[in-house]
């Protein structure tokens, strides 16, 4: 009964999608309230419907009722309880009854939260994302349904690919489609404003906090699957530009312009023509990443399915989506125009080359993604971009990026004389330059060295502009403190922002620049040395898990004569799945990570052992917690919460747009 239950709330969800969408652009196009109203409860029942459709599929895991067929393909009776769980949404239909989910669940947020909006613009809004989520709704009911009962019912089930089954993964899709649904918010709210020909301070108010959410939520996710690729494929790599890496990539890019354009349109009510473009533009890229993962477009191990009409609905989806949205701009664009001005030094003046510069990379890794595609399409012959025309594209222009966005934030609003910034520039260039020389010294690498120092200056800005609010130096320390705690949370979610980058840019340079590798050929009593540490195989022992057989090698790792670490990197054969992974042993440390895995056996008894040397690694993970515990933070500014119903009473109902 639970898979019928879930049907039949699929059904109604889209109903009520359909009736969100309609009634509430038709409501606001009449200024019906009761039509507005209807679409408001229709929003937040919708949400109810899925979230109870996506409990009933879990049950249906966690139960091993392997009638269904999602249930039979995709798990199994000796699975651990986490990856029972974690395949409701480890496939391509169940994912996308979570994406459909969290769609309706921001819409109801909308609904809810909204109140205080001019009611006609939240009512356009919310009839958007019922637009979106009826659409995504008709290709889950009609083509990936994830309640579909079997004939025969299977004794036991397939099982869930291995390389899945961790606990990285199985919370990466769920944070990874907070961040991409969050900018559907985004853009039902830039379709809404140019229905209304209107952009306002209050407009972004809303807008913003979504786009925090979302952009940290994404933040999150990427660096999950960042670290499951890290320790679970054994390459002792954090990132490979594969093209679903790739994907997720984009849409944050375009995020962190368009959450620094939501603060100029807030604060300057400029930028607004730009805001909307760029709301549009990442919401399509999250939806460009959907339709990669499920097209059969590509295969990979984080693709989700390889059906070509699957491919074509989607491809149909993005289209009137992104189509939709950008012949709507182009018609209505010129009624919103900027009200102020400003000059080309000023905090303005950083975030429009700020913006350009992300666009400018996300365009690099768009042209490096869909370019083999498109010539394998065109031509059925196989191009490969790796990493060499990432490190020639990319790389330069985010370092000239976080050069710039290390001088921004020092700047003032509208109009800033440049002789104002010789000291606090100053200080960031000699204390970055110094750094440099040091590690150029010591490392032996000149680019490691200025991206170091780069990394240090951007620091040093985050801390000046934040000392800077808080006045340190300027008054008593103890006047300074108390000023901080009377800061909006968004200057500290700024400061953690930009120190969070700068930890990422040391685990990145110093992963590229000085890790050590080595292929090793080790028996038993065998030992080797790299890069300075003494790699010793003790033993290589079989063993049994859950739902695995196993083969362990134990590694005693010295230094300076002296054992610091036993590692004991294993294969894993799934007994179900027959399938073999590589789990890697790692003994992570501050400052550097050693990283094992054991390969097969050769015939002269010996076995292959790949050992790695990883300097900072882990920041690279740290520094994007950091990012993401920032925008959590900004979350609770003061500024955010919208006036009362009854304050925003007068303004909620304006005319209807011409």
């Amino acid at each position: 009964m639970l898979a019928e239950a879930g049907q039949i709330l699929l059904l109604l969800s889209l109903t009520l999608a359909l009736l969100q969408g309609t009634l509430g652009l038709w409501g606001a196009q009449s200024v019906n309230g009761r039509l507005m109203a209807f679409a408001d409860h229709a929003a937040m029942g919708q949400a109810v419907f899925l979230a109870t459709a996506f409990a009933l599929l879990a049950s249906l895991f966690l139960e091993s009722d392997f009638s269904v067929a999602l249930v039979a393909n995709y798990s199994h009776t000796s699975k651990p309880l986490l990856y029972k769980l974690s395949g409701a949404w480890g496939n391509h239909e169940g994912s996308m009854l979570l994406w459909v989910m969290i769609v309706a669940i921001f819409g109801g947020a909308m609904a809810f939260l909204g109140q205080s909006l001019p009611s006609t613009l939240r009512a356009r809004a919310i009839g958007v994302q019922g637009i979106i989520g009826a659409g995504f709704l008709g290709f889950l009911i009609f083509t990936s349904n994830p309640f579909t009962r079997l004939d025969v019912i299977p004794a036991d089930g397939s099982g869930l690919n291995p390389l899945l089954q961790d606990p990285g993964l199985a919370f990466h899709p769920p944070f990874l489609y907070l961040g991409y649904v969050g900018f559907s918010v985004a853009f039902s709210f830039a379709i809404a404003a140019l229905i209304e020909g209107r952009v306002d301070a209050l407009w972004a108010r809303f807008v913003r906090p979504w786009v925090l959410a979302a952009w940290s939520f994404l933040t999150i996710g990427i660096a999950l699957g960042s670290l499951w690729a890290y320790y679970e494929l054994g390459w002792g790599g954090w990132w490979f530009w594969d093209p679903v890496e790739n994907v997720s990539l984009m849409p944050w890019l375009a995020g962190t312009a368009l959450l620094h354009s939501t603060l100029v349109v807030e604060k300057r009510h400029t930028f607004m023509n730009w805001t909307l473009l760029l709301a549009i533009a990442t919401f399509s890229l999250s939806l460009i990443g959907t339709f990669i993962v499920r097209s059969g477009v590509l295969t990979s191990v984080h693709a989700f399915a390889v059906d070509p009409e699957r491919g074509v609905f989607l491809l149909g989806l993005l289209a009137l989506a992104t189509g939709g949205a950008l012949t709507l701009y182009a018609i209505r664009a010129n009624r919103i125009a900027s009200t102020t001005t400003f000059d080309a030094v000023s905090r303005e003046g950083s975030l429009v080359l700020n913006n350009l510069l992300l666009c400018a990379a996300t365009a690099t890794v768009f042209i490096g993604t869909f370019y083999p595609l498109l010539i394998d399409a065109l031509s059925n012959s196989k191009l490969t971009v790796g990493p060499p025309y990432f490190n020639m594209t990319f790389a330069p222009i985010m370092t000239i990026l976080i050069l710039f966005m290390g001088v921004g934030p020092l700047l003032k609003w509208r109009l800033d004389d440049p002789k104002r910034l010789a000291k606090p520039l100053a200080i960031m260039a000699v204390s970055g330059g110094a750094l440099a020389i040091l590690v150029a010294i010591i490392g032996k690498s000149v680019l490691g060295a200025l991206a170091i120092g780069l990394a240090l200056f951007l620091l040093i800005s985050a801390v000046l502009t934040f000392a800077d609010k808080a006045r340190i130096g300027k008054i008593p320390m103890a006047d300074s403190f108390k000023l901080m705690t009377r800061l909006p949370a968004a200057a500290f979610g700024f400061l953690l922002g930009h120190v969070g980058l700068a930890v990422t840019m040391v685990g990145v340079t110093s992963m590229s620049v000085w890790s050590s590798e080595d292929q090793l050929a080790l028996a038993p009593a065998q030992s080797a040395e790299v890069a300075g540490y003494e790699v010793l195989l003790q033993s290589v022992s079989e063993g049994e898990g859950e739902n695995y057989i196993s083969q362990s090698a134990t590694l005693d790792i010295l230094k300076d004569g002296r054992t610091i670490t036993t590692l004991r990197p294993e294969r894993r054969l799934y007994k179900v799945e027959q399938q073999m992974t590589t789990e890697a042993a790692l003994d992570v440390g501050f400052t550097r990570n050693l990283f094992a895995a054991v390969g097969e056996g050769l015939e002269d008894g010996r076995y292959r052992i790949r050992f790695y040397v990883h300097p900072f690694v882990g920041w690279i993970w740290g520094g994007a917690l950091i990012m993401a515990i920032g925008g959590f933070i900004s979350l609770a500014d003061a500024r955010f919460r919208l006036p009362s119903r009854k304050t925003a009473g007068s303004q909620a109902v304006p005319a209807p747009a011409e």
